[in-house]
């Protein structure tokens, strides 16, 4: 490697052609740093006493030379979005100057002929900058000065649109901007194609601008270290068409969440969402992946990705699972997609039928919206779908998700017909996250002519306003402050209209009998209020009655017969037979009054947790182990199932014995010799509880 100090223009001017690899993400600046740059030309520009301002450096690799003496392109590793954006001032900037040389060196036809252009070449060597695959054909359009292409770069128009602007208002000032540009330094880094090693370089780089996505990593450890003609079918064959699948702007925003989910299916952990890239590395060196080979590993992407499209990004050509589909994004249930993936290969193998599939979406969209609506902590699930394969029997693949949505421990449980119909009766639903959502669902289900619901507004039948009109007083009695307070976001009290503005805050009669109004609605939510002669508490709690028996038929939850629920119940653990009194410290005395106390509060965290009593400690369980207890002569000596440095222990009871044997689980361990201790302790063994219903780890 030789790195040196250079000028930005004089690195460009002596260099015949920069080209970016294939496997090198697309332009990505937006406005932000773009702007960021054009302040900082100006500032350095109008500033006499500032030298030189520094962007970065330029990376790349030579076939042999260290110096820039050949004729061949310098394939750039780092430092595209930087020469790209000086492509594109230097190009607005050549249009304004026109024949005007205000500063030495600053023409239209010396910018060009310097930095744009190689003027004695043909075809691609005539380009100092050879982008890739849409910013190739847009920059080139650009310095030719010809229309863009109609499939052009967002992020090269958008750009050049914003310099284009920013000079035209610079007016006279354009030598402030061509004595900037001239103070423009970078580092200049030459790499030897076999000394050096590009992907090690390219990892370590964190640069000025946008910093590379993990996606962005990937393709280049997959990619950079190919031979040229194999590196080059790889990326038109599956990584180009993945790029175009997901579109300019969304490969930006979601192939990061997308490879994230890819790895959770196929490795069964869920990576850091900062780590995903390393997560990978590990998965592409496993034996089975290496020995299969990067072309198989490539293509397998290349197919897992087309399944987010179809489901995340509404490429669906299904009209059946399309509309399901958009109903999982209304609810935002990004944590289902690995399970969700690894279904949707299943369905294009014929291995899972298509109304089985579209079943199961639906049995995941219940899930989420019912323990949504039952107010069940969220954040357990991401765990549930990362491991819910594992339950799977594909020969009887329906029933298997099914049985094991209903087996789910209580934190993590598919919530029954009561429980959402009461829930979902008095829950506030108007300022819910996806309100227009379940008023969609409920308006639209097993209707052949959907009803487009974004035509509509919600209509709070009894008025949000405080101060109702006597009428409305009157209608809902002495106590009407606390029925409004009560139902008024309620599903009882909720509908859509178009005639919002008509109805205001018009008595119920008013409201039915008017023109549009609730007699004349054709909404199957309306249904039944033209024929109310009243609207109150009465009114409200019928209606959501209603609906609620309604809600539980389009949010289904799963049907097994009894028997062939209890073939997929875990097989009883066998029993150990000891018991309490087996524990000798635990026959009688204080420590036993203590343990009776403890074990009260412990029971009583969770329905889910059980105990369990072994010979040498008494364990209590979620799914596994979080507390167990080793009774001592004069204490309880408490295992918490997590690691030490994950406790939040401010009085610094715990002591650290991982690597230590002993009786337990977990590498921290308190003691409890009072009950006026009980209290404190109680809460590190709740944090333990909690560490092992919301798998933090991966977040």
């Amino acid at each position: 490697m030789k790195a040196t100090e250079a000028k930005l223009l004089g690195f460009i001017k002596k260099s015949p052609q920069f080209a970016i690899p294939i496997y090198q993400r697309t332009y990505s600046w937006t406005e932000r740093e773009c702007k960021q740059l054009w302040d900082d030309i100006l500032r350095t520009g109008r500033n006499e006493k500032i030298p030189a301002h520094f962007i970065g450096s330029i990376v790349y690799i030579e076939k042999g030379l260290y110096q820039v003496s050949s004729q061949e392109p310098l394939l750039v590793i780092d430092g595209q979005q930087r020469l790209t954006t000086v492509n594109l001032l230097i190009e607005v900037l050549a249009r304004h100057l026109g024949d005007k040389e205000p500063v030495d060196g600053f023409s239209a036809k010396k910018l060009r002929s310097y930095y744009l252009l190689n003027p004695l070449e043909d075809k691609e060597r005539r380009y100092k900058l050879l982008l890739s695959q849409t910013d190739k054909s847009s920059l080139l359009a650009l310095i030719e000065q010809r229309d863009l292409p109609k499939d052009h770069s967002i992020r090269i128009k958008e750009n050049f649109e914003f310099f284009e602007n920013e000079v035209a208002a610079l007016g006279d000032d354009l030598p402030i901007l061509c004595k900037g540009l001239a103070k423009l330094m970078i580092v200049d880094i030459s790499l030897g194609r076999d000394q050096d090693n590009p992907q090690l370089i390219f990892e370590s780089m964190n640069s000025t601008g946008r910093e590379l996505t993990q996606a962005d990593l990937i393709r280049n450890f997959i990619l950079m270290g190919l031979e040229n003609q194999l590196q080059t079918r790889l990326y038109e064959q599956y990584w180009r068409p993945m790029e175009v699948a997901f579109g300019q702007e969304a490969y930006s925003t979601h192939f990061d969440g997308f490879m994230r989910h890819y790895l959770t299916v196929k490795t069964g952990e869920i990576p850091n969402v900062r780590e995903v890239y390393e997560a990978f590395k590990t998965y592409a060196r496993n034996p089975q992946v290496t020995q299969a080979g990067v072309e198989a590993l490539v293509a397998d992407i290349h197919t897992f990705s087309g399944y987010f499209c179809a489901m995340a990004l509404n490429t669906e050509s299904d009209k059946d699972l399309k509309a399901a589909f958009h109903d999982l994004r209304e609810l935002k249930v990004d944590v289902a997609y690995p399970f969700l993936l690894e279904l949707y290969h299943d369905y294009t193998i014929k291995l899972f039928p298509k109304a089985d599939f579209l079943d199961a979406v639906r049995l995941i969209e219940s899930y989420v919206f019912r323990r949504v609506v039952s107010a069940i902590p969220t954040n357990s699930m991401n765990k549930t779908f990362a491991t819910f394969s594992k339950a799977l029997k594909k020969d009887r693949y329906l029933e298997s998700i099914q049985a094991h949505f209903l087996l789910l421990p209580s934190y993590r449980r598919f919530p029954d017909d009561e429980e959402f119909k009461r829930e979902i009766r008095m829950r506030d639903l108007y300022n819910f996250r996806s309100r227009s959502y379940w008023l969609r669902r409920l308006e639209n289900y097993n209707r052949k002519e959907r009803v487009p619901v974004d035509e509509y507004t919600i209509e709070h039948i009894l008025p949000q306003n405080e101060n109702l009109s006597v009428a409305w007083k009157t209608a809902l009695g002495e106590e009407w402050e606390k029925v409004q307070k009560t139902w008024l976001h309620t599903l009882g009290n909720l509908t859509l209209t178009g005639y919002n503005s008509e109805y205001s805050d018009r008595p119920f009669i008013e409201k039915r009998d008017m023109k549009g109004g609730f007699s004349e609605s054709p909404l199957k939510l309306n249904q039944g209020l033209g024929a109310l002669e009243k609207w109150n508490e009465d009114s409200i709690r019928q209606r959501a009655e209603k609906l609620s028996g309604e809600a539980v038929t389009v949010w289904v939850s799963p049907r097994l017969d009894a028997d062939v629920l209890n073939a997929y119940r875990p097989k009883a653990a066998a029993t150990t037979n000891y018991t309490i009194e087996d524990h000798s410290h635990l026959v009688t005395g204080p420590m036993r009054e203590l343990f009776e106390v403890f074990r009260k509060e412990v029971l009583a965290l969770d329905p889910c947790v059980t105990e369990e009593v072994l010979k040498l400690y008494i364990a209590y369980k979620a799914e596994t182990n979080f507390v167990d207890v080793v009774p001592q002569a004069k204490r309880l000596r408490l295992s918490l199932n997590m690691a030490f440095y994950e406790i939040d222990d401010p009085k610094k009871l715990c002591k650290d014995v991982t690597g230590i044997g002993r009786w337990g689980n977990g590498d921290a361990e308190v003691g409890l010799s009072s009950l006026e201790e009980l209290p404190y302790v109680m809460g590190l063994v709740r944090q333990s509880l909690e560490k092992q219903m919301s798998n933090e780890s991966t977040e």
